[in-house]
């Protein structure tokens, strides 16, 4: 059964009315209308729907509403804007990391969980924090330069 359930999106208080097992991925883009978040498998194996629930990459298409009641969510459209970008968004436009874009949201999702908790990471570090997001187009090493870039500007 639908109930209103209160989430807390990008330092906002947001309503849904929603089934407590849903998806928060389907909350946010369909209710919220933040796009950040991609549906691309639907079974926590793509990273297109990263979000960060209490400083931790999570994947919103197996999170439930339920599961992040009470919990700070932040969807790439908390990180930064258009006039203003978040470092890691900087660094990823600096070294021209996303060709088709489908998988930016997860990499540029994880990599702002990453450098929040490892400030200055290894090469081996972040291609382990990495592993779980899929990029089909090949700019992996474009992505690792991006990572490094966005760990410079923020120490």
């Amino acid at each position: 059964m639908a109930q209103n359930v209160t989430l807390r999106v990008n330092g906002r208080s947001r309503a849904v009315n929603a089934e407590a097992d849903t998806p928060l991925l389907y909350a946010l883009r369909n209710d919220l209308g933040l796009n950040g978040p991609k549906y691309g498998c639907g079974l926590s194996q793509c990273g297109a729907c990263t979000v960060i629930v209490g400083g931790e990459a999570v994947r919103s298409c197996v999170t439930t509403i339920e599961a992040v009641k009470g919990k700070e969510i932040i969807t790439l459209e908390g990180l930064g804007s258009a006039d203003k970008p978040h470092p890691v968004q900087k660094a990823f436009i600096a070294e021209q990391a996303a060709q088709c874009g489908y998988c930016s949201n997860g990499m540029i999702m994880t990599t702002k969980a990453l450098l929040d908790r490892n400030k200055k990471p290894s090469d081996a570090e972040i291609r382990e924090a990495l592993a779980g997001n899929l990029c089909r187009c090949g700019t992996h090493m474009r992505i690792l330069r991006a990572v490094k870039r966005a760990a410079g500007e923020m120490a």
